[in-house]
């Protein structure tokens, strides 16, 4: 079969697609036909070795995928013919794939493969964020940087299907056209963001920050916080870690929360596939529905993966197989 291995730690460029053996699937194994699988930021980092996971050389990239169930096993829910989506560390981006059964959701029938692989890491972990890390609660206003990307979008769809008003940030007329397709009610620009808050929220501020761009954005995300507003930690694509002086939690007793979704749900049995029953409903009505702006050849996904880099993709990119 064909998988897209990294065997040099030197970024997408160094992309191999090479011929290797079929898996063999455990007893407790599902075993998975792929026909899409999503582009994210753990695989760029991953091919440039500056994931926090550190597989050993050759290994396959692919977090996000979806597929046709070959086999399952008795009781694992699945049975072959199964539309799935599914989610991995890494080792995803390949023609077949065995995995666990925690790791495997079903696809409803309304919901592409392409749509399927989009996903997993990034609807999964705003779920988490939200829901998990948040208490978001009906009613209550997201603030949602990087929303023009996979992380920003799934935010903005999970927290309308939570019921919440959602404020997308954004560096680009192009940007903010994709952050209200997927169902922001507002988009203000990056630079002078505070101030656009407090216009839209009269003065009160948000009580949830979605932050996955890190940088100098953090002070100003703080002061854009409401009384006993949460600011949600979730990744630094802005490329510098902030520090957060905490006299500044004290003035309205503000929350500055970490997310590390993979940490906390893939060592917990049964816990991705609840969130993933918790967003069922919202696929279904349509308030989920992944942005897949571009699709590329599975031999392309060094390309997809560089404009991801160089911050030129918007929404979810997806390879095909």
């Amino acid at each position: 079969m064909r998988a897209l291995q990294v065997t040099r730690l030197d970024g997408p460029a160094a992309l191999e697609v090479n011929d290797v053996p079929e898996p063999t699937p455990g007893e407790d194994d599902v075993l998975v036909d792929v026909r899409a699988v999503g582009v994210s930021f753990p695989d760029l980092l991953l091919s440039r070795g500056e994931y926090q996971m550190k597989p050993d050389l050759p290994f396959q990239l692919g977090v996000d995928f979806a597929g046709v169930v070959r086999t399952a096993p008795a009781g694992s829910g699945f049975a072959a013919g199964d539309r799935v989506a599914c989610v991995l560390p890494w080792g995803g981006a390949a023609e077949v794939v065995a995995l666990g059964a925690d790791s495997v959701f079903p696809l409803p029938g309304t919901v592409s493969f392409e749509a399927g692989a989009a996903m997993p890491l990034n609807y999964l972990t705003a779920q988490f964020a939200l829901a998990t890390r948040a208490g978001l609660r009906e009613g209550e206003t997201v603030l949602v940087h990087g929303a023009a990307g996979g992380v920003g979008t799934a935010t903005i769809q999970v927290a309308k299907g939570y019921g919440a008003r959602t404020i997308a940030v954004v560096s680009t007329e192009e940007k903010g056209d994709l952050a209200r397709a997927a169902g922001a009610d507002e988009v203000v620009p990056v630079d002078g963001f505070l101030a656009g808050v407090k216009e839209l929220t009269d003065g009160r501020g948000v009580d949830v920050v979605m932050d996955v761009v890190g940088g100098d954005l953090m002070t100003d995300s703080l002061r854009s916080l409401a009384p006993l507003g949460r600011l949600l930690v979730v990744g630094f694509t802005g490329g510098t870690i902030p520090e957060v002086r905490v006299n500044r939690l004290l003035l309205n007793n503000i929350d500055v929360r970490g997310v590390g979704w993979g940490a906390h749900a893939m060592v917990r049995p049964g816990f991705m596939r609840e969130q993933w029953e918790a967003l069922v409903p919202m696929m279904e009505s349509g308030v989920v529905a992944p942005p897949v702006v571009r699709t590329y050849p599975f031999e392309e996904m060094g390309t997809a993966l560089t404009e991801l880099a160089e911050r030129r993709a918007l929404g979810k990119s997806v390879v095909l197989l």
